[in-house]
């Protein structure tokens, strides 16, 4: 009896360490089962195939991808249709930050991997065709890898703007090239 009361003692101990989390000073929730870490927040309005308003005024754009713009480029519809399938208004999502990489642009949206449950909206876009890997001055972030291969996907199955537009071409520099709309 009593051997199974120790044991029920340190379980019991290991579990209170890992729920408390052990982070310092209340920083971020630790990642529990693969699911993002970040900020919670509900969708307002998806202004394009990569920029959306949060609930709280946040302006996002999304970090590490570029899709056709909307009123010029070949599949701009298409890219905000997409965006919008995964993150219609009401929807909450987890905005996740990459530290390696700026905090916001030149517009001052906050530069932000997308979440919804585990899915990741920027690296769903690229494998639907409807955005591109784009590392801002050669910067690449911690999916950087997973965006390449998602891309090359893509253009291989010719989905979303790769079977669309005949004009479009990768360049992971400047972005989605996807010709005139």
């Amino acid at each position: 009896m009593g051997r199974s009361l120790g044991l029920a003692a340190a379980v019991v101990a290991v579990l209170g360490v890992l729920l408390a989390g052990c982070t310092p000073g209340g920083s971020d929730p630790p990642q529990v089962l693969g699911l993002p870490r970040g900020e919670a927040a509900v969708v307002e309005y998806v202004n394009d195939g990569d920029t959306l308003r949060t609930r709280d005024g946040r302006r996002i754009r999304l970090v590490q991808i570029d899709a056709p713009e909307l009123r010029s480029e070949c599949f701009g519809k298409g890219a905000l249709t997409a965006l919008r399938r995964l993150t219609p208004p009401g929807t909450r999502v987890t905005l996740e930050r990459d530290p390696t990489l700026d905090a916001t642009d030149r517009y001052g949206r906050q530069l932000r991997y997308l979440f919804v449950g585990g899915t990741n909206v920027n690296l769903a876009l690229v494998r639907q065709g409807a955005a591109s890997p784009y590392f801002f001055r050669g910067d690449r972030g911690r999916f950087a890898p997973d965006l390449l291969a998602a891309v090359a996907e893509a253009q291989r199955a010719n989905r979303g703007y790769w079977g669309a537009c005949s004009g479009a071409r990768l360049d992971t520099n400047r972005g989605s090239i996807t010709g005139s709309g």
